[in-house]
């Protein structure tokens, strides 16, 4: 192995090191992103977890984005291919320069409000699973960028995010409160059909008429799924049951890349 090589390797493994003896996110962080930047080599490193309001995006440096570049990425992000990648796609480690052209790069609409104030000419992205937020599956993305000046990442670049991002979320899991059983596990059979017949604006005599119980048995139906749900009143019952058929939104907080 060169010298090159075991230089790489034991900044992988100075990452490792922190990941396993890691028992507090908010301590975690702070000092991984130091290491990341060694492991994955650039000028900077943004670690953006979402949705997640109690650990807020991070950068190293700290003062890497202003909020004029904040606005301006999530007023465009979707229209650049590696972004969704990395931010609705599968999220594995991937170069910008796979997908684009700096030609292409240059030209999107927001590359001189968002990449250039920071210096971002070539990066590599990636995200992974996080654990949940208030039931709400998270996920952590990792871009570290290099300037005009630096070279594009390597191959052995990439096979190093894909090693470090599948313990990074394995401890990120780890680390996130845990997630509370599936509604579809709490409420019963005939409490969901009572629930979908109510958000599809059915009166409680319609609901009953329909599934062949008394009025009565639909109110005791949604008494104990009210419970369930943590929610008082049809219309709170109706938009809770609505949300979860249609799932979690894709939401904020969103930084480069």
């Amino acid at each position: 192995m060169s010298a090159a090589a075991q230089a790489g390797l034991r900044r992988i493994l100075s990452v490792v090191d922190l990941l396993i003896d890691a028992v507090d996110e908010d301590a975690l962080v702070p000092a991984l992103l130091p290491l990341l930047l060694g492991a994955l080599p650039g000028d900077s490193v943004i670690w953006s977890p979402r949705p997640d309001p109690a650990h807020p995006l991070r950068t190293l440096p700290d003062d890497l984005l202003s909020r004029d570049v904040l606005d301006a990425f999530d007023r465009g992000w979707r229209c650049d291919s590696f972004v969704r990648h990395t931010r609705i796609g599968s999220g594995t480690p991937l170069l910008r320069s796979a997908l684009q052209t700096t030609g292409e790069f240059h030209a999107l609409p927001f590359y001189a409000d968002v990449y250039r104030p920071f210096g971002a000419e070539r990066q590599l992205a990636m995200s992974f699973p996080a654990g949940y937020v208030a039931g709400v599956p998270r996920r952590v993305s990792v871009v570290v960028s290099r300037d005009r000046h630096g070279s594009e990442f390597s191959d052995a670049d990439l096979a190093a995010a894909g090693l470090l991002r599948t313990r990074l979320s394995r401890v990120l899991g780890r680390l996130a409160p845990p997630a509370p059983a599936p509604v579809r596990e709490l409420v019963t059979d005939r409490e969901s059909a009572v629930l979908g017949l109510l958000a599809d604006g059915l009166t409680n005599q319609q609901i009953a008429h329909r599934l062949a119980i008394s009025p009565r048995t639909v109110d005791k139906h949604l008494e104990h799924a009210y419970a369930k749900l943590r929610v008082v009143g049809r219309v709170a019952a109706a938009n809770a049951w609505l949300r979860r058929e249609a799932g979690p939104p894709d939401r904020g907080p969103h930084a480069p890349g």
